[in-house]
């Protein structure tokens, strides 16, 4: 017994649908109301928009896409992606540079305790699973 959901058909939304034969190794259908020929479309891998947020994130806060690529594990052409798909423009900050540390909380507030972590910079820190990333902004 196949559990194999037979999909209704996107032109005129019918469910009298029958198999017809094999193309580019996906399967055909044809709708019998509209005799439209059709294959379903397989969904793509998604990313979790948690993700692709914070990806975005980071990218105006001044990372590269490669960076980006390292910290959260997603593939730089899919940040470039986004990026153009958001229309995400990055501001222009030529007198910083960014530098990011990934730490554990016990790390983090052992750096926030420092006499000079904060000085002369910026700093911005989110979470990142179940660490935390720490972007500090330093003149040049």
């Amino acid at each position: 017994m196949s559990t194999f959901k037979v999909p209704d058909c996107p032109r005129c939304q019918s469910n009298q649908i029958i198999k017809s034969g094999i193309i580019r190794k996906k399967q055909r259908f044809l709708c019998k109301s509209c005799n439209y020929y059709f294959t379903v479309q397989k969904d793509g891998k998604r990313i979790d928009n948690y993700y692709v947020v914070k990806a975005l994130q980071l990218y105006l806060e001044g990372l590269s896409y490669r960076e980006i690529e390292r910290i959260i594990g997603v593939s730089h052409v899919s940040v470039m992606n986004w990026v153009k798909e958001y229309k995400i423009t990055r501001p222009k900050m030529r007198e910083y540079r960014p530098t990011y540390k990934i730490l554990k909380h016990t790390e983090m507030l052992e750096f926030l305790a420092e006499k000079n972590a904060l000085e002369d910079s910026s700093v911005l820190i989110t979470p990142l699973g179940d660490k935390f990333m720490v972007i500090k902004w330093e003149r040049l």
